[in-house]
């Protein structure tokens, strides 16, 4: 089944770790993939010490795309499609696979949406997948098993206060 949390809110990620946990803690393998992020967050220190939980590789830096050029989203296109690529043919043998921030990947035109619809119908059919971002393309909407909408009433990051360590990282 297709989980898919998604909105403006805080949580998405969260939720998503939350059940790679879970599956984890029952000796299921997980597959984690996640896009257009960067560096070493508490959630995947944490998870890299699990035997069921394969982390995908993330870049040391990584820019927003906005502060991209042309030849760098270029490059970067690749890079994202070839990790989603690889998370569904990994993601084909475990019990969940996770595509954090698939929908931001999406939305920035990162990864091919007809890549990401003949993946999810290229797993078998005992796999959750657990996809997360905003603005989720309406095909995922529809393909979802579980929709879960975050929603942002009110976020420090509004009143000028920076992410913090162990709360949004």
């Amino acid at each position: 089944m297709v989980h898919l949390y998604c909105g403006d809110g805080k949580g998405k990620t969260t939720a998503a770790m939350g059940l790679a946990l879970r599956f984890a803690g029952h000796d299921k393998r997980v597959v984690l993939a996640q896009f257009l992020k960067s560096g070493r967050s508490g959630e995947r220190v944490a998870l890299e010490h699990l035997s069921t939980v394969e982390l995908l590789p993330l870049p040391e830096t990584m820019k927003f795309t906005f502060q991209m050029t042309e030849e760098e989203k270029a490059a970067e296109r690749v890079r994202q499609t070839e990790l989603l690529r690889t998370a569904f043919q990994k993601g084909a043998s475990a019990q969940l696979l996770v595509l954090d921030e698939v929908c931001a990947a999406l939305s920035t035109g990162m990864v091919p949406l007809s890549e990401v619809l003949a993946g999810l119908d290229g797993l078998p059919p005992e796999t959750e997948v657990v996809l997360t971002g905003r603005d989720p393309a309406p095909e995922l909407l529809e393909r979802a098993h579980y929709v879960t909408e975050m929603v942002k009433r009110r976020h420090p990051y509004d009143s000028g206060i920076s992410a913090r360590p162990c709360v949004e990282f």
